[in-house]
This record gives C-alpha cells, structure tokens and sequence, in this order.
C-alpha cells in the first residue's frame, strides 16, 4: 500500500502569520501607550507600599500605637473636610505618578574621549608598574585599564581630569621618592598642565589618588593681616589645608582665606626667612607684604641690594629706620644692626639679672630685610670691600634672643652667592614659582 504524503502547509499560509504577528505586535505597543499611565501609577503605588511598609519595620514596637492613632486622626480628619476623600485620592494618585515615573538611567563610564584619556594613562604608568616576572600583571600594554583604574576618576567640563586613582602592583617601590616622582611627573604630563596636583600615596593599600587642586587666590594684595602676635603671613594656601582663616580684603569685598602662617620672636623654632625665586615670580612682593606686617608692631631695616628702588614706599613711615641701596649705605646699616643686636642682648641679661623687666626697647622687634645680597656682594668685592652679608653674623646667632628678625631674599641662580651663615640660620624657606 502506497504511503499518503503529509500535508504540507500552503506557502500563502506564511504572510498570513506574519501579518498576523505584525498586527499583534501594533497592538501591543497601542495598548502599552494607552495604559502607560495606569501602569506608572501602578509602579508607584508598589514603590509608596513597599516605603511604608519598611518605615513601619523600622518603627520600634513601643512607638506603633502613637503612629496608627496619628494615622487614624489624619484619615478622620480627612474624612470629615468637604472633599477630602477625593483631594486625598487625587494627591496619592499624583504622588504615585511622580514616584512611578521612568527615570533616565545614570550614566555610567567615561565617553569616548575620556575612555582613551584613561587608555593613554594606563600605557603610560606601565614601564613603571609592571616587571617581565609577573605572571598576571595589572600592567600591561594593550591591558584591560580597568582593572588598574577601576570607576574611581572624574573628568572637569573639558574632558581633563580632576581626580583618579590608581592601583598599583605590590611590588612597586612605594617608599623610594625617585620612583614616586616618577610616577607623579607622568600623571602630571598625562593629565594636563597647568594645573598643580595633590598625590596621596596609601601604601598600605597599593593606591595613589590624584587630585586636581583650586587655584590659589592670586587677587589679595598686601595688606596689614589680622594675626596674633608673633604672626607673619607669608600667603595663601587650600581651605583644607590648615585650620584656621584670616579675613582678607580682595578688590571690593572682604572674605576669609586660609593662611600660611610664619612664627617669630623668642619662641620661634625658625626665627629667620630665606625666600627664594625667579625674576618675576614676586619674591618683592613678598618682602614688601612682610614689611607692611612688621611696622604693626616693630622697627624696620631694609637693604636693596638691585638699587631699583621697589621699597620707597617705605621711606619716612614710622617704624622705618632705614631704607638703603647703596653699598655704603648697606655696610653702615647692617653694622649697627649687629651692634643693636649685642646691645639688646646685653641690656636683657642684666635687666634678667637685677630681676627686672626687659626695656621697652628691647621687647620690641627689629626686622632686617635684605634683598638680593649677591648683587651687593658682587659689588664689595669688586670695590675691595667686605661683604655686607658677614654683618649678619650676630643678628642670626642671636637675633631669637634679642629679638632680631632677618628676612633675606634673592634669585634661584643667586644661591651659591649666599654665605654659609646665611644658608645655614635661614631655616624657613619660601619658595615662590612662576
């Protein structure tokens, strides 16, 4: 008996069943539109159900009763006012619309620019993080940067970056500061210039975090600053830097900043300033800043030694015994600095020994502020004269006793110029960059 073939279904038969998926598909995305507000209400009745029912998990069981009779009034009360039952449905209903609402998602990674930021970072840090032992290292060119990177960066509205963290192998010497310099001078090139970066190495951990740091205020002119006595302020750091502030007047306005805070007299630590920089970088400026301050409670000396004439403004204001700029002038200045300085020494040991008070004339500070030394040293030697800089002799010895303060200051390609008594009784420096 022959065998019958099966049916075989029409070849018609296949547009049908497309249209007819095609239909069912239109009517599914017509009924999601029109019901797309009973289901976000719905959504967010589920999200209001699910809070109130985690704030009621989180009632302690003494204080429940209090809550369901504040509950019970509130639904009285509601109840009672014309209306209310309907303002009462409208409002749950707006708040469930509002709480069910589709939200955009985060969004989360770096774009497509900043993807190959940090890709040029990471082949950048591998000669320094990875050795040819490491049978798994997280350094590696043509690695995966996030493993090294993880989601711990943030970029600035130029794409720059403003923060980043860095995990670094275990074997990488964290403790060798030629290394960790390395390392730093490569985020720094990497990251962009221009800016100044904080590096906070974790040791314990194996991470590096840089962080960009604000601009420092570069508005604040000198001026006589509200410190206690004792107190010089050299600038002007990052808030988070130290603790305290000081109000300053920047244009119009007044506001706080936060200080960087020199201390001097008998109970300083480093009672003599060396501040150091290139020709521009406002090293002047600095001393001048420092002079305003000292007049507000001693005398002063100032010896220039470019003879430019920048501490003229000086001339003649109480407090200034001295403003010279001449070698002549210098040589004669800074030798009764030293004899002032053996003079007060002497007048305090016996008024200590007669078991009196020091002199008003002694508790009072005497600064000496002495600008480029080397151009007059240069000057003296050519002349056949002694340096103006071995008159400092005594006021560093025994400026902190005396009450003596000495502020020099010169250029970076001056500094084998300066004497080693200088060198060596300046223990607080102030470098001043471009």
């Amino acid at each position: 008996m022959a065998r019958r073939p099966l049916p075989r279904v029409l070849s018609s038969g296949g547009a049908s069943i497309t249209r007819g998926r095609a239909f069912a598909r239109t009517a599914a995305d017509s009924a999601t539109d029109v019901l797309h507000p009973l289901i976000t209400v719905t959504r967010g009745l589920r999200l209001l159900a699910g809070a109130a029912r985690q704030k009621w998990a989180a009632t302690p069981r003494d204080r429940r009763g209090h809550v369901l009779f504040v509950v019970a009034a509130c639904v009285l009360g509601v109840a009672l006012v014309p209306h209310g039952p309907v303002l009462a449905v409208v409002s749950v209903m707006g708040a469930a619309a509002w709480k069910g609402r589709a939200r955009t998602p985060a969004k989360t990674g770096p774009d497509e620019a900043g993807a190959a930021r940090l890709r040029s970072l990471y082949e950048a840090l591998v000669p320094h993080f990875s050795v040819a032992e490491d049978p798994g290292p997280l350094f590696s060119h043509g690695g995966d940067w996030d493993k090294a990177f993880g989601s711990s960066y943030a970029f600035d509205d130029d794409g720059r970056l403003t923060r980043l963290q860095v995990t670094y192998p275990a074997y990488f010497p964290d403790g060798d500061p030629a290394a960790r310099t390395r390392v730093e001078q490569v985020l720094d090139t990497k990251s962009g210039r221009g800016r100044e970066y904080h590096f906070s190495w974790d040791e314990e951990g194996n991470r590096l975090l840089m962080t960009v740091l604000d601009p420092l205020p570069a508005t604040i002119a000198a001026q006589r600053f509200v410190t206690a006595p004792g107190e010089t302020v050299l600038g002007f750091t990052d808030a988070d830097a130290v603790g305290r502030t000081v109000p300053v007047r920047d244009g119009d306005t007044t506001r706080d900043a936060a200080p960087v805070v020199w201390r001097t007299g008998s109970r300083s630590t480093e009672p003599h300033l060396l501040a150091v920089g290139q020709p521009g970088s406002g090293v002047t400026t600095l001393m001048r800043s420092l002079a305003l301050q000292a007049l507000q409670q001693g005398d002063l000396l100032v010896v220039e030694g470019a003879g430019t004439g920048e501490y003229a403004c000086l001339s003649g204001r109480d407090g200034v015994l001295a403003v010279e700029c001449g070698l002549s002038g210098a040589l004669a200045t800074l030798e009764w600095a030293a004899h002032e300085t053996e003079r007060r020494l002497i007048a305090a040991n016996r008024a200590r020994q007669a078991g009196h008070p020091e002199p008003e004339d002694v508790k009072r500070p005497l600064w000496i502020l002495l600008d480029r030394p080397s151009a007059l040293g240069h000057l003296a030697a050519a002349e056949g004269r002694p340096d103006p800089q071995e008159l400092l002799q005594v006021p560093l010895r025994h400026g902190r006793a005396a009450g003596v303060t000495v502020v020099v200051a010169d250029h970076f390609d001056a500094l084998d110029a300066l004497a080693e008594t200088v060198r060596v009784h300046t223990r607080a420096r102030a470098v001043l960059g471009p």
